[in-house]
């Protein structure tokens, strides 16, 4: 079976993605997921043939299911295009044709224009596409972040597109998806990658900006402008004035007409007077870092939120007072875990530490395989 890691698990019918959000990951190593609908059953002693090959074929334009005509998150620009959530290397302009879910459509309209052709679907809801089945069913990357499940002839594949399943207040829960072949990243594919408890995380945030507000000093956070960023702002404690980058308070205005609820934030005014940041947090993306954008925020302590924090080199390497391991991604378990409950007789990994995951999962009777997209994942701003 191919898997191609954006993980859930496959559902022959609807019934079959009906888990209760009460099963979601939540730290446990391989997680056991129950309630499976008996329809087309996947793995065990009912699992599927795969004699006729995957669902999906790599193409210069990115992946691309040949029976139903249409890419999932291709560089390139195509007619119909599948796209697993709003970030930038997924959600590309130019597509005739864009299918997302109902919560990450408004985030591509914001990204790519109000004009796109984009049509959206609720998570677990069945459409088709020359006689495929399609669904999506949360990724827990980021707010409206999808995986898709894809069904024809009796075969299901999954492209899990960039996902995690610690917890978030600002998205739905990781699914588990059982199917034939799974198709994953896996940019954080080393044992070395083990990610602390949410809240321990948010708590030494909440920590490091009490101490620097005592300090009169402004706590300027770089964390990834759509998603980390909204995280990190429902999670803490708001103990003083918050200020966001432009990049940040647009993508605050698309969570705050989803209902999700954000601590009340000022954008950084282009006139704004650096006694104003005292004792603020201001929080902003990686790319402002080390801008004439942050000059004005005089005596700050710098910090970053990312998964790359788990590296100590990478905070020296950024000259950073604080790093906070805080990642959207999966980390190591995270990603054992999505390969278990999917139940894949085939895996497929591409990106981050593709290589190494690959090796593990063969040594353990997994049959898998590394394949390369014609564009890069994500940078270390994860």
């Amino acid at each position: 079976m191919i898997i191609i890691l954006f993980i859930r698990k496959p559902v022959a019918s609807r019934s079959i993605v009906e888990t209760s959000k009460s099963e979601h990951y939540r730290g446990e190593r391989f997680p056991v997921h129950r309630n499976f609908s008996e329809a087309g059953s996947i793995g065990g002693r009912h699992s599927m043939s795969t004699s006729d090959g995957p669902l999906i074929e790599i193409r210069p334009a990115g992946l691309y299911c040949p029976a139903g005509d249409f890419y999932v998150d291709p560089i390139e620009a195509v007619p119909y295009a599948v796209i697993s959530h709003g970030h930038a290397d997924h959600a590309r302009p130019g597509h005739q044709h864009y299918l997302a879910s109902s919560l990450c459509a408004p985030i591509l309209k914001a990204r790519l224009g109000t004009a796109i052709d984009v049509q959206s679907l609720a998570y677990g809801e069945p459409v088709l596409r020359n006689g495929v089945r399609l669904s999506l069913h949360p990724a827990g990357h980021i707010l409206g972040s999808a995986q898709v499940r894809i069904e024809h002839a009796g075969r299901v594949w999954v492209v899990t597109g960039d996902f995690k399943q610690h917890a978030d207040p600002t998205c739905l829960p990781f699914e588990p998806v059982r199917c034939h072949g799974l198709i994953m990243e896996s940019t954080f594919g080393l044992p070395v990658f083990r990610w602390p408890a949410p809240g321990q995380v948010l708590n030494q945030i909440n920590q490091w900006w009490a101490h620097n507000r005592r300090e009169q000093q402004p706590s300027l956070l770089f964390a990834y402008s759509l998603g980390k960023a909204q995280r990190i702002l429902s999670g803490i404690e708001a103990i003083g004035p918050i200020y966001l980058h432009g990049a940040v308070a647009a993508v605050n205005q698309v969570y705050a007409r989803a209902g999700i609820v954000l601590p009340a934030a000022l954008p950084v005014g282009a006139k704004s007077e650096p006694h104003e940041f005292s004792g603020a947090l201001i929080v902003a993306p990686p790319i402002a870092d080390h801008s004439v954008w942050t000059r004005r925020f005089k005596k700050a302590e710098r910090a970053y939120a990312s998964g790359w924090m788990q590296i100590r080199g990478n905070r020296r390497r950024r000259s950073l007072d604080r790093g906070f391991v805080l990642s959207d991604h999966a980390d190591w378990d995270g990603l054992l875990a999505a390969v278990s409950a999917s139940q894949a007789e085939e895996v497929w990994v591409t990106h981050g530490f593709d290589s190494e995951l690959v090796r593990y999962l063969n040594e353990r009777g997994c049959r898998a395989k590394t394949f390369t997209l014609p564009y890069p994942g994500e940078t270390d701003e994860d």
